[in-house]
């Protein structure tokens, strides 16, 4: 990517970023993109900006990239459109200071994220942007896959196995998805979900038997073979469980806060009640979502 940038200067990326700067970008039109350019230019300024942000680096800032898009997940599980303007405004911020450090040190401009994108967009989309015999086409099955392999190749990219490309750093049942839809792909696959099921059975069995006899880390071993499969049984049924567990994490805390809010409304907290107390009020707000249903 650093080539991209060859040969033009960084006052093409931007409407001349320097001057904005010392202009006050804080004080230039809030809808232009170029604002905030500059203003992540100035935070990032030697002597003159934050201090913060000057210290920080890709690795410092890749967790909260993280954040920010679980963040605008949440915003829209919730339905709550003024949040996600303002979350989807953090994830831009995210881009922006990478683009920033990336600009500093000579790799790409924030103007290179935005052409490979739009290119990639392009490419990929031939029943789009196409000529008229593309666009008649339409998508013929397995496009995507090939168009990102000639993408890939002759690049660091350019996968070597089938799963070589699968990030690792992706949440893990995420990751694990993408690995058996991947390998599903080449016929690596149970033919019926009964037999994931048998395999779930043959799972808890083991995950017992290494409670009783094997070590911790064994323990740990086949607990991550269930969740494994269970992974596998969603992709079966048409399920991604990752979003299953987010909806039942959402479900529980829902719960427990009608447990702690009843508790408080008798005078009394989690901290003081019995577990048969607070299981009691478990089984009644279980009740009253089923009639809501």
């Amino acid at each position: 990517m650093q080539g991209m940038d060859q040969g033009r200067p960084p006052q093409e990326n931007t409407e001349t970023a320097g001057d904005l700067t010392t202009a006050g970008p804080e004080t230039r039109p809030r809808q232009e993109i170029n604002t905030l350019l500059a203003i992540m230019q100035a935070l990032r300024t030697p002597e003159t900006g934050c201090p913060w942000d000057l210290q920080q680096d890709f690795s410092s800032i890749a967790p909260y990239t993280l954040e920010e898009a679980y963040e605008v997940l949440d915003a829209i599980e919730r339905g709550e459109m003024d949040d996600l303007r303002d979350e989807l405004g953090d994830l831009l911020l995210q881009v922006v200071y990478h683009a920033q450090m990336a600009s500093e040190a000579d790799h790409f401009q924030f103007a290179d994220v935005v052409e490979a994108i739009t290119t990639k967009m392009v490419r990929r989309h031939p029943h789009v942007f196409g000529d008229a015999e593309a666009r008649a086409a339409g998508v013929e099955q397995g496009f995507w896959e090939r168009t990102k392999d000639a993408e890939r190749e002759g690049t660091e990219k350019q996968r070597k196995r089938l799963l070589d490309d699968i990030p690792a750093a992706l949440p893990a049942l995420t990751r694990a998805l993408k690995l058996q839809k991947r390998a599903a792909r080449v016929g690596f696959d149970w033919p019926d979900v009964s037999m994931v099921l048998d395999k779930i059975v043959e799972e808890a069995q083991e995950l017992t038997e290494a409670r009783d006899h094997l070590s911790v880390e064994k323990q740990a071993e086949e607990f991550g073979d269930m969740l494994f499969v269970m992974v596998n049984l969603g992709r079966h049924l048409g399920l991604d469980a990752e979003d299953a567990l987010r909806k039942a994490n959402t479900k529980f805390t829902r719960r427990f806060n009608y447990i702690e809010d009843t508790l408080k409304g008798r005078n009394s907290s989690v901290e003081a009640a019995d577990l048969d107390e607070m299981d009691m009020i478990w089984n009644e707000i279980r009740k009253m979502e089923k009639v809501s249903e």
